[in-house]
């Protein structure tokens, strides 16, 4: 059964796409934009190709109970889970999603490289990475966050165990000598059966005394995902951009460019005091000095949206807007 599906990341696409068309975003800045968007992409398709598999061996089940996407804290420290899958003998699978696209490489000391155009680079271990998840969760249920299932007076501990999920496209480089650990990467399509030899393979004469009902299992399941945080992104702080363009004061303006537009000003008073440069026609004559000012709302509009819209005459006019009113001007 499915508890919880994957939070929905289309709304962070957008607001990164709406940063790219920014008149302050930079190209370097919209390329790495535009890789934030390639990655939670591939995160998404991922993950969806793991989810798939789950719901095709376990999502009409009541024995076993799915979480997708599951963010906890435990005091400063946080979880962020792609996957959890629990049944009534309350074993945890924890399963961090991958997707490789060109695949995968591992050395002798556990190290991992992906590829990108069939040249190698480091990444982080998701092994290890895991592994902090499941700390985290270990130490979040203890706390009592969630209340555990007992019997004869015991609670019944979880068994917390960990999957590294990757594409089943994706190539699996391994090394030739045995590494501790290595087992849990395995291809999406390989889950059910890494999952069912597991269980095959515990002989633990106890395990039958841990079983819970089916009633228990989702009421603890649906505890956990009350404790779900969904994280809030600032992704114009991570790109190094205002949150608003138009509320750049005049202090913030480069003295380089207030002093271009004010040559002829000792003083700059306030923002609706500095003015464009002028513009000469191509009869010699000279038109006023515009004001960095909306014309529709009167606000003052930093230089660079200003010149923003002076290079796109056509859509406005040869007036200067906020970032705001533009929106509306060009609709």
């Amino acid at each position: 059964m499915i508890i919880k599906e994957a939070d929905d990341k289309g709304a962070q696409i957008i607001a990164l796409q709406r940063l790219q068309t920014r008149p302050d975003c930079h190209s370097d800045t919209r390329k790495r934009i535009e890789q934030e968007i390639r990655n939670i992409q591939a995160g998404i398709k991922g993950e969806n190709e793991a989810a798939y598999e789950m719901k095709v061996h376990w999502g009409a089940s009541k024995n076993w109970m799915i979480i997708h996407d599951l963010r906890i804290e435990y005091g400063d420290l946080v979880a962020q889970i792609d996957h959890l899958i629990i049944n009534r003998w309350l074993e945890f699978w924890v399963c961090e999603s991958k997707r490789f696209s060109e695949g995968v490489a591992i050395n002798e000391h556990g190290e991992f490289a992906a590829f990108f155009g069939s040249k190698p680079y480091g990444v982080p271990s998701p092994i290890e990475q895991n592994n902090r998840h499941i700390l985290i969760l270990k130490r979040f249920l203890e706390s009592g966050a969630v209340k555990l299932p007992t019997r004869l007076g015991f609670t019944i501990k979880p068994d917390l165990k960990s999957l590294v999920l990757v594409s089943k496209h994706a190539r699996i480089s391994r090394p030739k000598i045995k590494v501790d650990g290595l087992d849990c990467i395995i291809k999406n399509d390989q889950l059910f059966k890494a999952i069912d030899k597991a269980l095959d393979a515990n002989n633990n004469p106890l395990l039958m005394a841990k079983i819970i009902g089916q009633d228990t299992l989702e009421l603890i399941c649906r505890e956990i995902v009350g404790q779900h945080k969904p994280i809030q992104f600032n992704w114009s702080a991570k790109f190094g951009l205002l949150v608003s363009p138009t509320a750049v004061s005049p202090v913030q303006t480069p003295p380089e460019i207030i002093q271009d537009m004010v040559k002829s000003k000792p003083v700059i008073q306030s923002a609706r005091e500095i003015s464009a440069p002028s513009i000469t026609t191509n009869e010699g004559t000279e038109k006023p000095k515009q004001k960095l000012v909306c014309a529709s709302c009167s606000q003052a509009v930093p230089y660079n949206v200003a010149k923003f819209c002076w290079f796109n005459k056509p859509k406005f006019g040869g007036k200067v807007y906020c970032m705001e009113c533009q929106k509306a001007v060009q609709t």
